[in-house]
């Protein structure tokens, strides 16, 4: 956070006399030696002052929420938010109405969780007003405040909360947290598709997001959200078979659907086309002889291609139908596999004198299937030959 582009902002806004500090999860990550990605900045200085601040620096602001009182400078490779103090003056789900305040505590207070809510000046210098550092150290996430309060504020804070314990927290979570999640499963509804879809996607794209999942269930939270999601074991499974971060491929493993439920799931989850038909495929039965020669995993190749492929190789790994060293040689085979052209098409058929029409199809079909059944070896002329043969068989 130390590089010349943070340091030129605070000394432009040090010229102007405004106090800055860093905040939020830039802070979080830096104690503990995570990457950063995006730099939170707060201040008791309203837009109006940060904007002019900057400009006279030669630095370049964009008003991204003027009235929440955020600011965003942009000082290439970074994009920093800069937001006024504020506290909440009325909430309603995601959105607030706020008041400006110079009151550091007040700011600190309206935060979610109190590893969120340290504040770093550019010295070094530490400020921790609700004991958020002590937490970060014990790995315990836990409210600001008085967590029903903070929940009924945003329930999309619940689904936060278990990504959070995903990430940062450890054995059974906070006790009050989950008690007051708890409480509030009967709100989820109200929650929007999208902000459910992106909070689930994030959970499941974490390193280990088993133990959140595990403490969702207990807690009624996985049931009222996704009560499709019952495959917590075959999500082990997988987990240790592809540990690499694969959110669809793991949500596929956790829903115990077929794939009209699948659908179903994509469609309350407003999930994008692709990732319907993805989600749609590993709910599909698994098509694919883990034991066929590779002649047999190169036509499954073929019809799949080498993502479905992949998924349903996984798929069977994870559930125990194949071995993972039988898993790492199909896996090879995919990495190496390029779809091979299929040599004729309709044009050819009707120059060999078939009308078109349903026959043209047809006939392309039965050509299709022979050279697939042949290993795809058939070069155009071949195929031209078999279909000559089947055209004077009709």
């Amino acid at each position: 956070m130390l590089e010349t582009a943070t340091q030129a902002l605070f000394m432009a806004l040090a010229k102007a006399g405004i106090t800055a500090r860093f905040v939020g999860g830039c802070v979080r990550d830096a104690i503990l030696g995570l990457d950063i990605v995006d730099i939170d900045i707060a201040t008791p200085a309203r837009p109006e002052e940060v904007m002019p601040a900057l400009a006279a620096a030669g630095l370049k602001t964009v008003p991204t929420g003027i009235a929440h009182g955020t600011v965003t400078a942009i000082i290439p490779p970074r994009h920093f938010e800069i937001t006024t103090l504020r506290r909440d003056v009325e909430t309603f789900g995601r959105h607030a109405r706020v008041a400006f305040d110079a009151d550091w505590a007040a700011d600190a207070a309206r935060r979610d969780f109190t590893i969120n809510a340290i504040y770093l000046d550019l010295d070094g210098t530490l400020h921790d007003p609700v004991g958020g550092l002590a937490d970060l150290a014990i790995r315990r996430v836990r409210f600001v405040g008085e967590t029903a309060q903070r929940i009924s504020e945003d329930v999309l804070r619940v689904l936060r909360y278990y990504r959070f314990e995903a990430r940062f927290g450890h054995g059974g979570g906070d006790p009050d947290a989950r008690a007051a999640c708890r409480a509030t499963t009967g709100l989820l509804a109200s929650l929007s598709a999208e902000r459910v879809a992106q909070e689930v996607m994030r959970l499941l794209a974490l390193p280990d997001p088993l133990r959140a999942l595990q403490m969702m269930r207990e807690d009624g939270v996985l049931t009222a959200l996704l009560p499709e999601a019952t495959g917590l074991d075959l999500l082990r499974q997988m987990l240790e078979i592809v540990p690499q971060s694969d959110p669809l491929l793991r949500l596929g493993a956790l829903l115990a659907v077929d794939q009209l439920g699948a659908a179903a799931v994509a469609e309350r989850l407003k999930l994008s086309n692709a990732d319907r038909d993805r989600l749609i495929g590993l709910a599909a039965p698994r098509r694919l002889d883990p034991c066929g020669e590779t002649s047999t995993q190169r036509r499954a190749l073929y019809r799949f291609g080498v993502r479905r492929y992949r998924d349903l190789a996984r798929l069977l790994a994870a559930e125990g139908k194949m071995s993972r060293e039988r898993l790492a040689e199909l896996s090879a085979l995919a990495d190496r596999w390029e779809p091979p052209v299929f040599p004729v098409g309709g044009r050819d058929v009707v120059a060999l004198g078939v009308a078109p029409g349903r026959g043209v199809g047809e006939l392309l079909a039965q050509t299709r299937q022979w050279w697939e059944d042949s290993d795809f070896a058939p070069d155009r002329e071949a195929a031209l030959a078999h279909l000559r043969v089947l055209i004077a068989a009709r």
